[in-house]
């Protein structure tokens, strides 16, 4: 969602939440970046492209499939203080965001590494990026196994995986991705 304000963003001057979201995207780190001129607006954000799915494993069988994470910049022009139109600039490679983790192993982590910048000539930005990273069931396990009190946080605990031995050697093999990108429409 984007809000903006023409009047050093006073309360009550917003305008109401808009989406920008490319059409497939469920948004959920974004970060905006004006350029000094006041002309051009660039959104970073991660987004899942695949639908809410239960983690939790039932009996013996695995949750849902991969959780398709993506980093997206988006540019606007400024007219009057208003943006004219979004404009998907940059899509990354798809990522399966299972395959991050806590560096405690207590979950799955991608953090809220995401930032634009932007000047009256390009915008840059930079977002969380699992396109090397690769799931591990046996941690989806243990993380399940956790959330139901049947496994503790020790690493003493024998429900806990040994990542470097018990899942592929990407596991956990998320990565900052970034770049920049000429105004489009100069």
């Amino acid at each position: 969602m984007f809000s903006y304000s023409n009047s050093g963003g006073n309360a009550g001057t917003w305008s109401s939440p808009t989406p920008i979201e490319t059409a497939g995207d469920r948004g959920y780190y974004a970060a905006p970046a004006i350029s000094p001129s006041g002309s051009d607006v660039y959104v970073t954000y991660n987004a899942y492209n695949t639908p809410f799915q239960q983690k939790a494993w039932s009996g013996s069988t695995p949750p849902g499939g991969p959780r398709l994470l993506v980093g997206v910049e988006k540019h606007s022009d400024i007219a009057g203080g208003v943006p004219t139109g979004w404009a998907e600039i940059h899509r990354g490679a798809q990522g399966d965001a299972r395959g991050s983790s806590q560096n405690n192993l207590r979950a799955e982590f991608l953090g809220d590494y995401v930032y634009t910048i932007a000047t009256n000539t390009y915008g840059a930005g930079v977002w969380n990026d699992a396109r090397n990273a690769a799931d591990c069931p046996l941690m989806d396990r243990y993380w399940d196994m956790l959330r139901e009190g049947t496994a503790t946080t020790s690493s003493t605990d024998p429900n806990r995986p040994a990542p470097q031995q018990d899942c592929a050697a990407t596991f956990g093999n998320t990565d900052i991705y970034g770049g920049s990108w000429l105004d489009p429409t100069p």
